[in-house]
């Protein structure tokens, strides 16, 4: 079926919705809460001054909620439904996000902030699990395969959004304004704004998923315990695995350089050049590295997804290893130079990025993989934990290291970072038909 056509299910009032009226915006809506906890919360704690060392560590805690979320996936069919779900979590966002912007001014703004952002972040990562499920539900299987591309493509949306949008209105607020906080401020009664409507707009527009067959139909409704008891046995199936001391080293280390890099990029893209950085204003940095940053890097993402369904991910994976680590070197020179055109500083984020996306085609294939089979959906919730706790742990030290370091020797540790991955991956084993396209 062509994704242009409308879906069978209906919404409360008997008209057909179409996928059109609910996938881009619940996929947009998906990334912007989390662009704002890990990304744009980075750009504005430099910009209200706090060191390094402080933003790498606070906003790293920003992490836990996607790691331990397995923990809760079960319970959202239990208690609720995942349509409720996904417009109060919204909800709650909206109004974390207004929390946010009326505390900032004061004297203990970024603590509290803090705070807020760590529970907005469960509220997100709620959202996410209630998000993907009703994707599942509401779309027949055609149309989910049909679908994928959209929603992946208006997640990235919602990245350009909040890495370049917001953090370019935000950097020519603060050149009009003179005032970081009040810029902020702004930013953030937008957000929560958005937020709100979107809630209202998908209480709405969601359509009701049908029951379709029988069997669903008749299958009786779990009790707790029994719940409790699946669960259990789903989370233990996982570890149990031969292999299972490979499929955690490759998950934790493939990101081990990326995770410490990604915290310092944005406070040395605006650090000055007395101080190592590159001297960027706000407003660049949403052109350069959330605008072109990010259209790179999708662009990477669907060449490696193209090249692996061509060759099988066992082909891909040392090149996309390669790919995904070896550009970390831009930032070495970048440091090392400080180079201030910006054509230039564009031109090696973009080769970065699209490099790092091309690469990273090659992670994702890799937790799909290690998911299969009859507990595909929890495995691989399992898998995003351990992917987001590989990014936490090391993040947290980053801005310390980079403060003991410098720029140009934290961006060569960084470098030296992604060689455990490469130790890991020796160990892997992938079927060589994993990933590949059947030909027809």
């Amino acid at each position: 079926m062509n994704p242009s056509s409308p879906n069978t299910n209906s919404a409360q009032n008997g008209q057909s919705v179409s996928p059109w009226q609910w996938i881009p915006s619940l996929y947009i809506a998906q990334s912007l809460p989390y662009v704002v906890v890990m990304s744009l919360s980075v750009v504005m704690y430099k910009n209200l001054g706090l060191s390094n060392t402080d933003i790498a560590l606070y906003t790293s805690w920003l992490y836990l909620p996607w790691v331990i979320k397995p923990l809760w996936a079960p319970l959202i069919e239990l208690i609720s439904t995942p349509r409720r779900w996904i417009w109060v979590m919204q909800s709650l966002v909206g109004i974390a996000l207004a929390l946010v912007a009326f505390i900032i001014p004061t004297e203990f703004g970024v603590r509290l902030s803090l705070a807020i952002f760590w529970l907005m972040a469960f509220s997100s990562a709620t959202h996410d699990i209630a998000a993907d499920g009703f994707y599942l539900s509401a779309l027949p299987t055609h149309q989910q395969a049909a679908f994928v591309g959209v929603r992946s493509t208006f997640y990235r949306v919602g990245n350009i959004v909040g890495q370049g949008l917001i953090v370019y209105l935000v950097g020519i607020a603060i050149e009009k304004l003179g005032d970081p906080k009040q810029a902020w401020l702004w930013a953030m009664l937008f957000l929560a704004a958005l937020f709100l409507l979107s809630a209202i707009y998908h209480r709405s527009f969601l359509p009701y998923p049908v029951v379709q067959t029988n069997e669903t139909a008749s299958k009786p409704r779990l009790t707790f315990k029994e719940v409790i008891s699946h669960f259990g046995h789903t989370f233990s199936s996982f570890f149990v695995r031969k292999d299972i001391w490979v499929i955690l080293s490759f998950l934790l280390l493939f990101r081990l350089g990326e995770a410490q890099a990604l915290k310092l990029v944005t406070p040395f893209l605006l650090d000055p050049i007395s101080k190592g950085g590159l001297g960027l204003t706000t407003a660049q940095i949403g052109l350069v590295y959330g605008t072109i940053g990010v259209l790179a890097l999708v662009c990477g993402g669907l060449l490696g997804g193209y090249a692996i369904s061509r060759k099988g991910l066992r082909f891909w994976l040392w090149p996309m290893l390669i790919s995904c680590h070896l550009p970390n070197l831009v930032f070495v020179y970048l440091s090392t130079a400080q180079p201030n055109n910006l054509y230039l500083i564009s031109s090696m984020i973009a080769i970065e990025q699209f490099g790092y996306g091309f690469g990273f085609a090659a992670y994702l294939l890799y937790m799909m993989m290690v998911a299969e089979g009859p507990h595909k959906t929890a495995h691989y919730s399992l898998c995003t934990g351990f992917m987001a706790l590989g990014m936490m742990l090391p993040g947290m030290v980053s801005g310390w290291i980079q403060a003991q370091l410098g720029y140009p020797n934290f961006f060569i540790w960084v470098c030296i970072a992604t060689l455990p991955s490469l130790v890991a991956a020796v160990f892997v084993k992938i079927d060589p038909s994993f990933g590949r396209k059947e030909q027809v």
